[in-house]
């Protein structure tokens, strides 16, 4: 385990206190009270230095906090004579110090993991051999070798017929998933099968796991507004145990009962509950593949009451698939898809590539096609098997071939028809659709379940193509035919009922998500550019985990919410207790020590929230 150096003072400083307070013990045990007295005294004197050089940095940089409390109650200690109370009191703040600094490493852990795996050198051919490289020195069109076990150290495509990619630290995913040639890996997923070619595409500062480490980065020094209310509320608190030691003192006439006061309030649950819950709600997210990029986003996801969706890539898959084929006669469907495959391998058009995809998920074999021209939005023409083909839009296919007998399909808005032609003569037509996801349905609902109160739909595609998509999915609006513009018109008009979530995978959709309270992007496909701006980015192409994130979040700000309104209840029942004289010093400080181990404990539950749908 790694200790920084701030680390090692809390260490140091615990180990002082508890073996001061033990070797005390033994000397009282032995009858020398006095010598123990001394002995409580010294070991509780470098604590108290090293918290009031605490407490005036915090002053310089304009911040009030609990740590006045246990100054003050350590000096009245020691200056009442109770010193055995002193030590306590110092043995419990150094350690809770350290076990709030644990529970913060306990929560990172799933984002250490992250920063943990960073590859640093890759494996490059190079005139014909292996070369280890940096990977800062890898460029785009490199051919790497990934090794069975190697972190995959840039964004790529596969070169090799097959790949088996852990994605685990990236996605939470702990099935390995299968990929083939010129299928995208992600940088950041683990060789899981045996070694093979990647040709990388992009730069390592560009690629996706290098973007992550500096969110992740970015997260851990984060800090949520409910974090600075409970240092407002910290203040409050700080006021009221001076108000109840003082009249304690004052009614009294015991300055004891003040001390006792004093030392039953610190620390308090506020500067430990609500860090320690938020942290492990960031962790938890990670572990799922959400990427929330600090606390404040933590807690504005949790007070959602809106939620706007981008169609294509959000609501769809935003890759084109193949929903129906229609062959003439004497045609098969999968010579239809394998001649339309073969020829689009020489294009690199959207629909092209996924015919190509399509083809393979069927186990075609493809011919590799010759004399390839392609009419740049129309399609490709050339010859496969030594037959001339045409692949493209209908009336683009029609100029280079004979009317087909069977009739042109009608599309339904948002498909489209693509046809074929062999030999010259239409030999049949694929019709091409970007379909719905299939967990849609039950997302949205489990949206409405967790209290969001109203879900959009708003893009750039046209009213037919919006409704035909958002048609049973039970919406309370669709905003179609929209300019960027226009979609950050759309956040800031649903602000006013509340705080808005934008969701969304493009360029375009950039602006929108950088508008609204909660921005998500679909990290695992979308836009560089949509990725930065927002503040929760899906590392699975998965929309489900959004609802994952949200329940995750709701989850940690209640238990941080808990935890404050229990630790704090708990403190000024007890201080009200010390000022009647119900507890000693001594008894006040072992109290207050076991409500601050039962407050960081409740918080870390947000570790082990485990959302509907994982």
């Amino acid at each position: 385990m790694n200790h920084t150096n701030e680390d090692r003072v809390k260490i140091a400083l615990l180990a002082i206190a508890a073996t001061g307070l033990v070797l005390g013990l033994i000397l009282l045990l032995s009858g020398q009270e006095n010598v123990a007295r001394l002995i409580w005294a010294a070991a509780t004197a470098p604590i108290l230095v090293a918290l009031l050089v605490q407490i005036v940095r915090s002053l310089l940089r304009r911040e009030l906090g609990l740590d006045i409390v246990a100054a003050l109650s350590m000096s009245a200690a020691l200056a009442f004579g109770e010193a055995l109370a002193a030590v306590i009191v110092a043995l419990m703040y150094t350690g809770g110090s350290f076990l709030e600094s644990f529970a913060e490493g306990r929560a990172r852990r799933e984002m250490h993991a992250l920063l943990a795996r960073v590859p640093r050198m890759a494996t490059r051919y190079v005139d014909g051999g292996l070369k280890e490289v940096s990977v800062d020195d890898v460029l785009p069109g490199d051919l790497l070798l990934i090794r069975q076990g190697d972190v995959v150290p840039v964004d790529g495509t596969v070169a090799s017929p097959h790949a088996v990619l852990n994605m685990s630290a990236l996605t939470g995913e702990s099935l390995p998933v299968p990929a083939s040639r010129d299928d995208a890996v992600l940088s950041g997923a683990t060789n899981a099968g045996d070694a093979f070619d990647l040709v990388a595409t992009r730069e390592a500062r560009d690629s996706t796991y290098a973007g992550i480490v500096r969110l992740v980065e970015n997260a851990q020094a984060s800090k949520a507004p409910m974090s600075r209310l409970a240092d407002q509320w910290s203040v409050g608190f700080l006021v009221l145990t001076l108000l109840i030691a003082g009249a304690a003192w004052w009614l009294t006439g015991d300055p004891i009962r003040a001390v006792a006061v004093l030392v039953v309030a610190t620390p308090c649950p506020l500067i430990l509950a609500v860090p320690v819950a938020l942290v492990a709600g960031l962790s938890r997210a990670a572990h799922f593949g959400v990427l929330i990029k600090g606390a404040r986003p933590l807690e504005n996801m949790a007070r959602i009451q809106t939620i706007i969706l981008d169609k294509t890539g959000t609501l769809t898959d935003g890759r084109p698939q193949i929903a129906s084929v229609l062959c003439a006669e004497g045609e098969t469907e999968d010579e239809i898809v394998r001649l339309a495959a073969s020829l689009d391998q020489a294009s690199k058009h959207p629909i092209a590539q996924a015919i190509v995809t399509a083809a393979r998920q069927r186990g075609l074999e493809l011919a590799l096609p010759s004399d390839t021209r392609e009419f740049p939005g129309d399609g490709v023409s050339g010859n496969v098997g030594g037959t001339p083909a045409v692949v493209g839009g209908y009336s683009f296919v029609a100029r280079h071939a004979e009317a087909a007998r069977l009739p042109l399909p009608e599309a339904e808005a948002g498909s489209v028809i693509v046809a074929v032609a062999v030999a010259g003569r239409i030999a049949g037509y694929i019709v091409m659709a970007d379909p719905v996801r299939e967990e849609v349905v039950e997302m949205l609902a489990g949206l409405r379940r967790e209290g969001v109160q109203r879900i959009l739909l708003a893009t750039g595609d046209r009213a037919a193509v919006a409704e035909r998509i958002a048609g049973g999915l039970g919406l309370d609006g669709i905003h179609s035919g929209l300019t960027p513009d226009q979609k950050v018109l759309v956040v800031l008009t649903e602000r006013k009922n509340g705080a808005v979530m934008m969701v969304g995978d493009g360029v375009n959709d950039a602006p929108a998500l950088a508008a609204a309270d909660v921005g998500v992007a679909m990290g695992a496909r979308g836009a560089a550019a949509s990725a930065e701006t927002a503040d929760v980015v899906l590392l699975v192409d998965r929309i489900e985990r959004l609802r994952s994130g949200i329940e995750i979040a709701r989850h940690s700000r209640r238990i941080a919410m808990e935890s404050v309104v229990v630790g704090i209840g708990l403190s000024v029942l007890a201080m009200i207790a010390a000022a009647f004289g119900y507890l000693q010093p001594v008894e006040g400080a072992l109290l207050q020590e076991a409500i601050d181990v039962a407050v960081i404990l409740n918080a870390l539950r947000a570790l082990r929230i485990t959302p509907s749908v994982v």
